[in-house]
């Protein structure tokens, strides 16, 4: 089925979802005011109002907004209320976006517009882990500007980011040891070929490690950790706000720690891209399934 999309703000993996959408959908593209490669099939538009149509669906970034008011837009100097977006789509319209919050999934949902967080979805957090993790490993060879064969590493958590950190840095040979909470996910560790420690025990072993990942959101390293850190280890937080480090401590001690935040966007935006695109093709898909059944 052919739709209009409206993509409305994002980075780079926004530019190359456009990009996919317009294969076999009428796309348009609102807050890219920076140089945003597209191909010629998405029409690109200063303003939500300039479109001369309405949306079958728009598709918001991740996050969606940081303030619940305006749209996440870092390639534009326009600021885009969601409220606007309220006029230019379609009564039973669908609304795509991540991280949205209950403010915003009530503007839309009390206009009769479905809204789906295509972040909640479990093949979107696995593909966007594989980027995650890849860049993190990438960051982690250029800050240490050597290779990672036979080094020390602590991976905090168990998570699918952990999960996929694992499996790319075993093809490194390096000697993994995963801390978690939960006894299956250290008996896991122990599966993966990883040493395990539980976290509340990790304390007196920390000063052995050469790098350390966090992709728990929580503050694991605190200024008692981090005290026992080796200052030539390096720290890279993987972990949503508020993230895992006490960064101004770690500043404080000289511990290198890194907090590095959307990384599928910066690293693989083209595939994170599409990965957003195949979420949204999935959900649509499964909501037409659904009302043929009904």
């Amino acid at each position: 089925m052919n739709r209009t999309f409206f993509i409305v703000g994002g980075d780079l993996r926004f530019a190359a979802l456009a990009d996919v959408l317009a294969e076999n959908n009428r796309v348009f593209a609102v807050g890219f005011d920076r140089t945003a490669i597209m191909s010629d099939k998405v029409q690109t538009s200063d303003s939500v109002f300039s479109l001369h149509e309405r949306a079958d669906c728009i598709v918001l970034p991740l996050p969606a907004s940081a303030d619940g008011i305006t749209v996440s837009t870092p390639f534009s100097g326009r600021n885009i209320s969601l409220e606007s977006l309220t006029h230019i789509i379609k009564e039973n319209g669908i609304l795509f976006g991540g991280m949205i919050s209950p403010k915003v999934r009530e503007m839309f949902e009390s206009r009769n517009i479905a809204v789906f967080d295509y972040a909640q979805r479990e093949e979107f957090a696995v593909m966007n882990a594989v980027a995650t993790a890849e860049g993190a490993v990438q960051a982690a060879m250029e800050e240490l500007a050597s290779t990672l064969s036979g080094r020390k590493i602590l991976i905090l958590g168990a998570g699918r980011i952990a999960k996929v950190l694992i499996d790319v840095l075993s093809g490194f040979h390096t000697d993994i040891t995963v801390a978690a909470r939960k006894c299956s996910d250290l008996a896991w560790a122990e599966v993966y070929g990883c040493r395990s420690v539980h976290i509340n025990d990790m304390d007196d072993v920390l000063d052995g490690f050469e790098v350390i990942f966090n992709t728990v959101p929580a503050v694991i390293l605190d200024e008692n950790r981090l005290k026992r850190i080796d200052r030539n280890c390096l720290v890279i937080d993987l972990a949503s706000k508020p993230g895992g480090v006490d960064l101004e401590t770690a500043g404080m001690l000289g511990v290198r720690a890194l907090w590095l935040l959307s990384l599928p966007g910066r690293v693989a935006p083209v595939t994170s891209g599409k990965v957003i695109a195949d979420t949204i093709r999935n959900i649509l898909s499964e909501r037409s399934e659904g009302n043929d059944r009904s």
